[in-house]
């Protein structure tokens, strides 16, 4: 197996170096009856691949709804009358 594929077992057994190995290295794959089950990767790789790629603002910008026209005008009359 690759450097980076633990069993289950040895990863439970040598956690302190599968976590050091996935901060300083590489992700790190844990398998589970030989099948690949989790990832483990330093907190750093996990903002990079979970951060938007733009902003609101940008993502907004850019919506194919951007050009419909949307009229966002705010109604000024006032608030109808109730009986308290």
């Amino acid at each position: 197996m690759k450097d980076n594929t633990w069993q289950l077992q040895e990863a439970k057994s040598k956690f302190s170096q599968l976590v050091e190995n996935a901060m300083h290295k590489e992700p790190q794959i844990v398998t589970k009856h030989g099948d690949k089950a989790v990832v483990v990767l330093s907190f750093e790789e996990y903002i990079k691949i979970t951060k938007p790629k733009t902003d609101l603002v940008e993502f907004l910008r850019n919506s194919p709804l951007a050009e419909i026209g949307l009229d966002i005008t705010r109604n000024k009359d006032m608030p109808r009358e109730i009986d308290l």
